[in-house]
């Protein structure tokens, strides 16, 4: 039921899940990492590390690695790819200055960019893409494409949880909950990846900043890559950009006109990091 989520206190209940899974009392660690992996039917295969006991907290099992190879980057250089392994919500084009949420929700573009009219004209009728981290997942994001970082924004918010369920009868839920908006300049032109925090997340990171949210003064802040020790930011295709700890959604908004979205991919279907979802329009 999702009437409950309306009336939990989200923050306070995603830091006392911050703090328990970063508890490194072994019977505690190993009992629900063995009890995750059977519920959720985790792929441990795909891992750097196998065992369950290999991790000194369930957080650091839940951020895993994969092993060497287990993702391998499709090498088309106009390809746009998936950066996460999970299951693809939504794609196609942002019409009228929204996004499908789910079928018959849209949302507001401007809205989700923290109300930054000038961003929001930047991807008017632009393409989208919403990509779902359910939590047997590897939770590390991975760039689409190649990109130098021009700005970061988080924007505060709920905590809603993200699963189908919840996107299909909470309105503007990607708008209403806390996230991080990363702004990339890239061949396409300029790109945003949108890492959205979800009921429980207890943390959003990016590997230059390192952990994001959760934070104790929830105010929309900006900043620009000068105000970054290392400069520039730039990542290539397939690099990690970024983490969950615990799942969520990431959401991709590129320029107009820039790329296509490929015709055998759809709504429902399983993606990995590397495979392709579309590709740059060549210049003419």
């Amino acid at each position: 039921m999702t009437l409950p989520q309306y009336l939990l206190p989200h923050h306070f209940a995603s830091r006392l899940v911050f703090l328990a899974t970063r508890l490194k009392f072994r019977p505690w660690k190993n009992w629900l990492i063995r009890w995750f992996i059977n519920r959720y039917g985790v792929d441990m295969s795909v891992a750097e590390h196998a065992s369950p006991l290999a991790y000194p907290d369930f957080n650091s099992f839940f951020t895993r690695a994969l092993r060497k190879g287990a993702r391998p980057i499709c090498d088309d250089k106009d390809a746009i790819t998936s950066p996460i392994d999970g299951t693809l919500s939504e794609i196609g084009c942002i019409e009228d200055g929204h996004l499908f949420q789910a079928k018959g929700r849209t949302y507001a573009l401007e809205s989700l960019l923290g109300g930054d009219k000038a961003l929001a004209r930047s991807f008017a009728d632009g393409a989208s893409a919403t990509l779902y981290l359910p939590p047997k997942n590897y939770h590390r994001i991975h760039m689409p494409i190649d990109g130098c970082l021009t700005a970061m924004m988080y924007v505060p918010g709920r905590l809603f949880a993200v699963n189908p369920r919840t996107t299909r009868v909470v309105p503007g839920l990607y708008s209403r909950n806390e996230r991080l908006i990363s702004i990339f300049d890239t061949q396409a032109g300029r790109t945003a990846l949108i890492m959205v925090g979800a009921l429980f997340v207890g943390g959003i990171e990016t590997i230059w900043t390192g952990r994001i949210a959760p934070r104790l003064h929830r105010q929309m802040t900006l900043w620009r890559p000068e105000q970054f020790a290392a400069l520039p930011i730039a990542l290539k295709r397939g690099e990690e950009l970024g983490r969950f700890n615990l799942g969520s959604t990431v959401i991709l908004l590129h320029a107009p006109g820039r790329i296509e979205w490929s015709a055998n991919i759809q709504p429902g279907g399983t993606v990995h990091i590397g495979e392709p979802l579309g590709s740059i329009i060549p210049d003419r």
